[in-house]
């Protein structure tokens, strides 16, 4: 996985968490992700790209993200919003500001079929 991927991974995961406020879980999520992608660079990046206005974290990371995604192949762009949706399952639910959240991203980068098909099963 290139440094931008790891960067990308990291801050979707992050922003997603971010989205309704970071709980110790999904903190511990994100460390133990970034230690088995050896990503912590992409993490602290992520971080610190969330910390620098919490308000608007996710509208740009939703900017930054589209402008890479949109050259990925679909089936990259379902598996990574595959993968939010899992690790915030891992919780055993999923908030509805996290649901409306990847929508919106599985909406922009062309996959919304491909995510409620996901959820559905």
């Amino acid at each position: 996985m290139s440094e931008e991927e790891k960067k990308v991974y990291m801050l979707l995961k992050a922003v997603i968490f971010h989205y309704h406020g970071l709980d110790e879980a999904e903190k511990l999520d994100l460390e133990e992700t970034s230690q088995k992608l050896e990503a912590t660079n992409a993490l602290t990046w992520a971080m610190e790209f969330i910390s620098k206005d919490y308000i608007t974290a996710f509208d740009r990371a939703r900017t930054y993200l589209n402008e890479i995604i949109g050259d990925y192949p679909k089936a990259q762009r379902t598996e990574l919003i595959n993968m939010v949706w899992q690790a915030n399952n891992l919780k055993g639910y999923v908030t509805e500001m996290e649901a409306t959240a990847m929508l919106k991203l599985a909406k922009d980068w062309g996959v919304e079929k491909e995510l409620i098909a996901l959820v559905l099963q």
